[in-house]
């Protein structure tokens, strides 16, 4: 089944623009005029050189931003009408940087799982599996962040948006602190998730072969627009990756 030609879209963006409130009255565009789809199920890679709006499209789509204009739709209901916690009950952020807020790792991965009431069986339940799932270690479930490196600590920050079965799982770079052979084996287990529960998934991503052998179709981003949407079947992957490594070199020269 090709995922991307479902009738009805999980995610759906109209025009969304986001500016600044600097530089000038308007302020300064970060990202303009995007629009897309995505489809249930299907694993999406935002790529781009550095600044292109990457991350902060991933925050609209969480509502730690919101659009300057447009407008963004959860499964046909524009997302702003949706409480902000009931919408991030189905789409869950994992940062670069994600905290743990002081908790042990095991108290941060049930802390989700708390605040919607579920039983400790249920709890419990879930921790288990992703704990096996993820290959989390037994003796890091009491250790507080400073106790991590910044690979485990991604690892788990991963591990607390899956708990919670997300319809949504935006990734900013999610295996930016892993080693190769890690790295593969969790983008194995997100394709299998996106597989299995049917959930969207949309990562950015700066490691251009990853991307291409996780996603189903690419969002291309440059300065805040969208240069191209493809699925990935379509892609040029060397010109892509000749073209953001070009823009990457001409934002080097502009800085120096």
């Amino acid at each position: 089944m090709n995922l991307d030609n479902l009738p009805t879209s999980t995610l759906r963006l109209e025009q969304v623009s986001l500016y600044t409130k600097l530089k000038t009255q308007q302020g300064y565009p970060i990202l303009q005029d995007i629009s897309f789809e995505a489809f249930q199920g299907s694993r999406i890679a935002i790529v781009g050189p550095s600044g292109a709006g990457k991350t902060f499209l991933l925050r609209l789509i969480n509502r730690l931003s919101e659009p300057s204009s447009g407008k963004i739709y959860l499964e046909n209901q524009e997302y702003r009408q949706i409480p902000v916690l009931k919408l991030r009950a189905s789409i869950a952020l994992v940062a670069q940087e994600s905290k743990l807020l002081g908790m042990t790792v095991k108290d941060a991965l049930a802390y989700p799982l708390l605040l919607r009431r579920l039983s400790k069986q249920e709890i419990q339940q879930r921790l288990t599996y992703w704990i096996e799932k993820l290959q989390i270690h037994e003796d890091w479930l009491g250790r507080t962040e400073v106790q991590l490196s910044s690979g485990q600590k991604q690892l788990v920050a991963i591990a607390r948006a899956l708990v919670i079965q997300p319809r949504i799982l935006l990734l900013d770079e999610p295996t930016s602190a892993l080693d190769p052979g890690k790295a593969e084996f969790i983008m194995q287990v997100l394709t299998q998730v996106a597989e299995t529960e049917q959930t969207t998934i949309l990562m950015v991503n700066h490691q251009m072969e990853q991307a291409q052998m996780f996603c189903t179709r690419l969002l291309h981003l440059q300065q805040g627009r969208l240069l191209a949407n493809q699925a990935a079947f379509e892609v040029d992957w060397a010109n892509l990756q000749q073209t953001i490594k070009q823009a990457e070199n001409q934002i080097t020269e502009e800085w120096s």
